[in-house]
């Protein structure tokens, strides 16, 4: 048996917890003998824990104590793009129950068979996407809360802002979610592992149900396609008012130019 095949030794129950630490964790360089994965960074951490490492800028610890944990997160920090002033977590304790199969009660523990790294793995997959959606989610609602007086002054006044520049903002925070919900994380990605351990499949699929990750995706993106419709058509009613205006302004220098030439003609009779 090998170091990767070892589980992680506990009494009863174990906690995993997902850590959003920054927009990114560059892992490479970081790859040693006793790692138990490479895609994503796992190895053993502590007395009898195992971190692993996601690029999307999330740590999962599995069975480490504060001080253990904070050691770790102090390591990560230097490999760290975009750290968050505010760590977002996700908990889940990991209850051992070798007699059954796995079970997740719904918002209690997670029972498992073993405490396996392949196994674990799974759980810390689930988790990290957790994390990192409950994050996407927040930035979603927020630029909806952008979106809305928007919507609110057109249907009162019938005119938006004048402002390119917000508008051209409200486009830029969008298309920065819809590449980090479609593009870093994946979260309709099944984790590598299962190719190795296919039996595990139906774990994930529980723990897909459990944490809702598909839905909520899908939730993410239909928010997202609302909010870029929204802006598009912001910035066509902007150029449109604007196109207005300089036709209007063409059409006032042309009279003026009329009325001063008519103005020449008749002085010059007189």
């Amino acid at each position: 048996m090998t170091a990767s095949d070892l589980p992680i030794r506990a009494t009863q129950s174990v906690t995993a917890r997902a850590l959003l630490l920054g927009d990114r964790i560059d892992a490479a360089g970081l790859e040693r003998a006793d790692m138990l994965s490479a895609n994503p960074l796992a190895f053993r951490a502590g007395a009898d824990g195992m971190v692993v490492l996601y690029r999307f800028g999330v740590a999962v610890t599995v069975g480490l104590s504060p001080l253990e944990e904070d050691e770790v997160i102090g390591q990560v920090r230097a490999r760290l793009s975009g750290p968050h002033a505010h760590i977002d977590d996700e908990t889940a304790v990991l209850v051992l129950a070798p007699e059954g199969e796995d079970r997740i009660p719904p918002g209690g523990a997670l029972e498992l068979r073993d405490l396996n790294p392949a196994r674990l793995l799974v759980v810390a997959d689930a988790l990290a996407k957790s994390v990192s959606l409950g994050r996407d989610e927040r930035e979603v609602n927020a630029v909806f809360d952008i979106v809305e007086p928007f919507a609110a002054r057109l249907s009162e006044k019938g005119r938006v802002p004048r402002q390119r520049r917000s508008v051209l903002k409200l486009i830029g925070q969008t298309l920065l979610v819809q590449h980090r919900v479609s593009g870093r994380v994946a979260v309709e990605e099944k984790p590598d592992v299962l190719w190795d351990r296919p039996d595990l499949e139906r774990l994930y699929a529980r723990l897909e149900d459990e944490y809702e990750l598909k839905e909520r995706a899908q939730t993410l993106k239909r928010k997202l396609d609302v909010i870029a419709d929204t802006a598009g058509a912001l910035t066509d009613i902007i150029d449109a008012d604007r196109s207005t205006r300089l036709e209007l302004l063409v059409v006032g220098l042309i009279l003026a130019e009329l009325l001063l030439t008519i103005g020449q003609i008749v002085f010059a009779r007189h």
